[in-house]
């Protein structure tokens, strides 16, 4: 969706865009000249969910490669900015998109170093007048060449006009406009508040040009990662286990929808499923391979109830 010079990228999954998707693969990516782009692809294509990302790199590397052939053509291939705002709740995908777009940007010469600085509102704001300026100053300046992604940036404006974080703020627009090629700055948190963040402050929507919004993620895809998981730790879920993680994620998904954690609540609920497991095998003094390897419903159940999962 373009409006008044801006993308609006919302990242939904659909089978009709995954089959238009695939049935535009063209046999021209496999060149050589397209490695940068492949990397990319391969790399995505690791992680559960994410399928509608693959359209929005492509997006990006094919209007970078282009600019490329303009020049090459003694065309007009002015410089679009490329700072972002990225939405959505925690685990969704948000840094590990700006890793793979910091890396991309360097591969197609657009950064120079290609790094990711990660940053929030304690990293920014100073303890007295003119301390914040200084602090985000030299953030922006360990960013050069690369990414500052500042996660949560709507707590730059929680504390009103008096609180620093609007130095902060005012210090990171003029770094875009000073330079605003030089480096790329994203802006992450939860939908709602980057909402009521941009519109507290009319000057930011007009220099982010794309702005990106993650969904969480379905069930079913939840529970495929919660598979893998396991597996690379070298557990499994028995069949009882998966029908009561499918009932935690109903449960837990109703409640937070707004801030629901997706991939972290997995993680976090996975690893206190072990704990729980190896309090019950220590209990019951099974120690077979198949029992230590198997995750059951009861360990899922117990790391969910009796640990502050079920509050999150």
């Amino acid at each position: 969706m373009r409006k008044k010079g801006q993308i609006n990228v919302v990242l939904k999954k659909t089978s009709e865009q995954e089959a238009l998707l695939s049935h535009n693969e063209s046999d021209m990516l496999t060149k050589p000249e397209h490695r940068a782009y492949k990397q990319i692809q391969k790399e995505l294509d690791e992680f559960i969910g994410l399928s509608n990302i693959k359209q929005f790199m492509k997006e990006i590397y094919a209007w970078l490669y282009l600019n490329q052939k303009r020049q090459e053509e003694g065309l007009k291939a002015g410089k679009q900015v490329l700072h972002m705002v990225f939405k959505g709740n925690p685990g969704t995908g948000k840094t590990t998109v700006a890793r793979l777009i910091a890396k991309l940007f360097k591969d197609m010469g657009v950064l120079e170093k290609g790094h990711l600085i990660e940053a929030e509102r304690a990293d920014l704001v100073g303890e007295y007048i003119g301390h914040t300026a200084q602090k985000t100053r030299e953030l922006v300046q360990k960013s050069l060449g690369g990414i500052l992604f500042v996660d949560e940036a709507y707590s730059l404006a929680r504390g009103g006009e008096k609180d620093f974080g609007k130095e902060a703020i005012d210090t990171l627009v003029k770094a875009m406009e000073d330079q605003q090629h030089s480096f790329v700055l994203i802006l992450a948190g939860y939908p709602k508040e980057m909402e009521r963040f941009l519109k507290l402050n009319p000057g930011l929507p007009s220099r982010f040009p794309m702005k990106v919004t993650f969904p969480n993620y379905s069930i079913n895809e939840l529970i495929r990662m919660a598979h893998k998981m396991a597996k690379e730790r070298d557990y499994r879920l028995d069949a009882r286990a998966e029908a009561t993680l499918q009932d935690l994620l109903k449960y837990t998904k109703e409640k937070q929808e707004a801030h629901f954690s997706n991939g972290r609540f997995i993680r976090n609920l996975l690893e206190r499923s072990i704990r729980a497991q190896a309090v019950r095998l220590l209990e019951e003094g099974n120690y077979d391979t198949e029992d230590l390897m198997t995750i059951k419903g009861v360990d899922l159940s117990h790391a969910f109830y009796h640990t502050d999962l079920s509050l999150e």
